[in-house]
């Protein structure tokens, strides 16, 4: 009888140790979860930053296209007006050129993002993996735990 409870206790231990397990399988599907989740919104959020840029490229291109008929208008008139315009065309491109160059970082950055999130990701599948694999050695050792009870008995 001694023996018969010291074996009930230690599967109800297992069992307490199974139910702790199956509980972080469930936390860390929800951590999953959260960071597909965050992976969404950054890419969403890069999209719509992709798509201002765009946006403002394609109004800097028509300014810039603007900027050169008024030079060409006014080159006649004065060399003065000539100069305010070349002045506002190379601000123009210069604004272009940093719209390009910040487009160029925030695609750097949404693809560190993704490595980062994708090895997250890889990491925490490895881990419900290796918990998976923990929570399968356990449930054996319990059957054989019953099993071995029930030849004994």
């Amino acid at each position: 009888q001694e023996e018969k409870k010291q074996l009930t206790l230690k599967v109800e231990e297992l069992e307490r140790k199974l139910e702790t397990t199956s509980a972080q399988n469930i936390e860390f599907l929800q951590v999953i979860a959260k960071r597909e989740e965050s992976i969404h919104q950054c890419q969403l959020w890069l999209e719509e930053k992709t798509r201002e840029c765009s946006s403002l490229a394609r109004q800097l291109e028509m300014a810039i296209e603007d900027a050169k008929r008024q030079v060409e208008q006014t080159r006649e008139r004065a060399a003065s007006r000539e100069r305010a315009a070349q002045s506002k065309m190379l601000d123009l491109e210069t604004q272009l050129s940093r719209n390009k160059t910040e487009l160029n970082q925030l695609r750097r950055s949404k693809d560190d993002a993704e490595r980062r999130y994708e090895s997250r990701l890889q990491d925490l599948k490895d881990r419900l993996e290796q918990s998976e694999s923990t929570n399968r050695s356990m449930q054996n050792y319990v059957q054989f735990l019953k099993s071995s009870y029930a030849n004994v008995f």
